[in-house]
């Protein structure tokens, strides 16, 4: 049994489950590869039923099963187990979670790169041994021309051992290939240079490279590899992490299912769903959306730690060395390679000018028969056979037997002055390729730089044509790990919570109907700036885990989370609201409803000031809402009215209307006594028949000398955003202070063509115009006239804040 056992063992290692350290394949995979060779599938051929190359296989050369050959060629064929795939699938090969279709159905030829592996083949670069029952002959070795077992890679399990080797990229093994054939004393060190790390056929990144280092210094380590996501808004109120590479054989559907099963341990928090949406065209493409309220980042993290979107692998370069099963190193395995490629190229060189002696041999025979051809044409009629013509030509002129025979076999349109001028010039060519080749070959024993320069020659041309880019990022470092906290993770040494933490932030509403916020608890700066979408119409200050509500032109107070606004960069500049969200995005609206404003509604709320377009106005605590509800009337508004404007207004504050007929307001506050949810507010501002409200603003006390008033005029029948009008900035302190329900004072003089003000805007900022695209509009300078006319404006205006 001792002896079975042993004989057993030897089988699987050298005959079946470790690959040869020089062409990286194992038996079956360079069976596979010779007979396909031998069938002629090459790549400018049409591809053949697999089912044939295996049968050819298994009959000529493999005595074993049909499945084994037929996984091994899928392998060759699969783009995402092999660096560079050996052979061109068509049909069914599989996917890293689904196994191929039946041999049967696909079809497949060798790939381009397949070609160095048996290129010279026919030229005894490499010993050919009997197959299993002595009647055919297959290489004991491929001459490979490309560093296969290092580009890649291989993994057999044998009796008693193992082995697993990453795949690497061609153009840099080939780079430090050549720099061993150039410097043979060259260390890892200076080798890891040209090949940093392994290159994993579907990309991801590699985190840490102290184990690769211990790898290729002695042949065992490990890494681990990552899957490359991207952090992206899938709608509105949802973020998302998206995969776009997974780790080396981890597949969409493996990872998603881990995924899963790790939310449902409750390992991984966050996590609302999981969706692939992978397909051949796209390629990669698995989405978590992430619930609202958790940090994406963290649980990114959390998915790193509990899924396979993080993976180790463990390198054991195991690989046969003379039929001897050997641990290698980086150098080692160049070496073994070099040495093997220097031994081909020896005998390939041997082998073509072996050739080229004998051809030039008999070249130089025919140019003697040529130049006596009577003689030798009556030599070979006095004699009574070939054997005696043969003879008597050796004797005559001097002639080996090759010649003779050659000269004997010689047909007769050879005899022209023309083929006598073809033959100096072979004579000739024959002669410099000897001489080149006898140069390759070196005079003595240890001669062999110009070998090594034709061998490094060849394998830069295969980086050439074949070598590809890489695709797997290399990070010395992971960039932080989970953080004992339950509820955070460490990234760079700062702890971030898993769920968004509840801090001071602002949101705020455009002009454009953007909303966004801001961390921190500084207000937003309100200023002229340039950039576009900046304009503010509300601002309000909570905290990012809180929830505020919407003043809508319906007189209802909707409710909005504060989680579901996209959060802006923090910034000393006016903010630039271009990276916010539109509201009818966030919040279900009816019909011609529009949001004017948004506010607090917790406890601590400030009281709101509403004034409606019908001249009423009233002031209404936020947090009197109902016990129930996501939305509730904050204003009981008359039939054909709506809110035009909403603003916190304590009772030393003052109000201002602006009225469609160019009247403005101001009384104090106080004057407005708060009332509940179901009131409809009282007398504000008196306007005419035709005329409507169309502001409302609210100063401070103490700003009354710093605010300034906006009017822009038009006509009542242009249509919105097609009209440019006129507008006027005049300062708010020339206004005097009327009671409230009276008809105010003049704020514009209207002139030809103005008959109604469409925009108007009171504020104790820098006013900002916008137009429909959100562009700046220029606004005329300071006018200390109340009731003068306005100016030209170059576009229509949207808004002003």
């Amino acid at each position: 049994m001792q002896d079975s056992f042993l004989e057993y063992a030897y089988s699987v290692i050298y005959a079946r489950a470790l690959p040869d350290a020089r062409d990286g394949l194992k038996p079956v995979q360079r069976r596979i590869l010779f007979q396909m060779d031998q069938m002629g599938l090459r790549p400018d051929r049409g591809h053949v039923k697999s089912a044939r190359v295996v049968g050819e296989v298994m009959g000529k050369l493999h005595p074993h099963g049909d499945s084994p050959i037929y996984d091994a060629m899928v392998r060759m064929a699969q783009p995402f187990s092999l660096r560079v795939p050996l052979v061109d699938g068509h049909g069914n090969f599989g996917s890293l979670d689904n196994g191929p279709a039946a041999s049967r159905y696909t079809e497949a030829r060798l790939a381009p790169p397949a070609l160095l592996m048996t290129a010279g083949i026919d030229e005894d670069v490499v010993d050919m041994v009997p197959n299993y029952d002595n009647q055919f002959q297959q290489p004991s070795v491929l001459p490979s021309a490309m560093p296969n077992l290092l580009v890649n890679g291989a993994s057999g399990i044998a009796v008693g051992m193992a082995t697993n080797m990453a795949p690497h990229n061609l153009v840099e093994v080939v780079a430090a290939a050549r720099h061993l054939i150039e410097d043979p004393a060259a260390d890892l060190e200076t080798l890891m240079r040209f090949v940093p790390g392994p290159d994993l056929p579907g990309g991801g990144k590699i985190i840490g490279l102290d184990g690769i280092k211990e790898a290729y210094a002695t042949g065992r380590g490990m890494f681990r590899t990552r899957a490359t996501t991207r952090i992206e808004n899938l709608t509105a109120r949802k973020k998302g992490i998206v995969v776009t590479e997974l780790p080396y054989l981890v597949g969409p559907e493996k990872a998603k299912s881990k995924i899963v099963d790790a939310v449902k341990a409750k390992k991984v928090q966050g996590v609302a769903d999981v969706i692939d949406l992978s397909d051949r065209n796209n390629g990669t493409r698995l989405v978590v959306e992430v619930k609202t309220g958790f940090n994406p980042e963290a649980v990114l993290e959390q998915l790193f730690r509990y899924t396979p979107l993080e993976d180790s692998f463990g390198i054991n370069n195991v690989a046969l060395v003379d039929g001897q099963p050997r641990t290698l190193g980086l150098r080692e395995l160049l070496q073994v390679y070099i040495a093997h490629r220097l031994q081909v190229v020896r005998r390939r060189t041997e082998h073509r000018l072996g050739k080229r002696r004998a051809r030039l041999h008999l070249v130089e025979g025919l140019l003697v028969a040529i130049a006596d051809i009577d003689e030798v044409i009556a030599v070979i009629r006095s004699s009574d056979d070939a054997a005696a013509a043969r003879d008597r030509l050796e004797t005559v002129f001097d002639l080996s037997r090759p010649q003779a025979e050659y000269i004997l076999e010689l047909q007769l349109r050879r005899l022209t002055k023309f083929s006598t001028i073809e033959l100096e010039g072979e004579r000739t060519s024959l002669l410099e390729q000897i001489a080149e080749l006898e140069r390759i070959l070196g005079t003595g024993e240890g001669d062999d730089s110009v070998l090594r320069e034709v061998v490094s020659d060849e394998l830069a041309q295969v980086a050439a044509t074949h070598g590809t880019p890489r695709r797997t990022v290399l990070l010395a470092s992971g960039g932080g790990t989970v953080s004992a906290q339950p509820a955070s993770r460490r990234v760079g040494g700062t702890a971030v919570p898993l769920e968004v933490p509840d801090t001071p932030c602002h949101v705020m509403l455009s002009v454009t109907g953007l909303l966004a916020r801001t961390s921190g608890e500084t207000a937003p700066v309100r200023t002229g700036s340039r950039a576009a979408h900046d304009a503010l119409r509300s601002v309000t200050a909570t905290t990012a885990r809180a929830t505020i509500g919407a003043v809508t032109s319906t007189g209802r107070i909707v409710e909005l989370s504060v989680l579901d606004v996209p959060t802006l960069p923090a910034t000393d500049a006016a903010p630039s609201l271009a990276g916010g969200v539109p509201v009818s995005e966030l919040l279900v609206l009816e019909r011609d409803e529009r949001v004017v404003a948004v506010t607090a509604i917790d406890a601590d709320a400030p009281v709101l000031a509403i004034a409606t377009a019908m001249g009423s106005i009233k002031r209404v605590a936020p947090s009197d809402r109902p016990v129930r509800g996501e939305a509730w009337e904050c204003v009981s508004l008359r039939p054909g009215d709506t809110v035009v404007g909403a603003a916190p207004a304590q009772d030393d504050d003052e109000l201002v209307l602006v009225t469609s007929a160019a009247q403005l307001l101001r009384f104090p506050a106080a004057t407005v006594r708060p009332q509940g949810r179901s009131a409809g507010g009282m007398a504000g501002v008196r306007i005419d028949t035709g005329d409507e409200v169309i502001h409302l603003g609210v100063i401070a006390p103490g700003r009354v000398e710093d605010a300034v008033v906006v009017t822009v005029a038009g006509s009542r029948d242009a249509l919105p955003g097609t009209e440019t009008g006129s507008a006027k900035v005049t300062p708010f302190a020339v206004y005097p202070a009327k009671g409230r329900a009276t008809g105010g004072v003049r704020a514009q003089r209207f002139v030809r063509g103005e008959d109604a003000l469409t925009l108007a805007w009171v504020g104790s900022w820098t006013p900002r115009a916008v137009a429909a695209s959100g562009a700046p509009v220029d606004l005329p300078d300071l006018d200390d006239r109340r009731d003068g006319s306005g100016r030209a404006l170059p576009l229509p205006i949207l808004g002003i804040g």
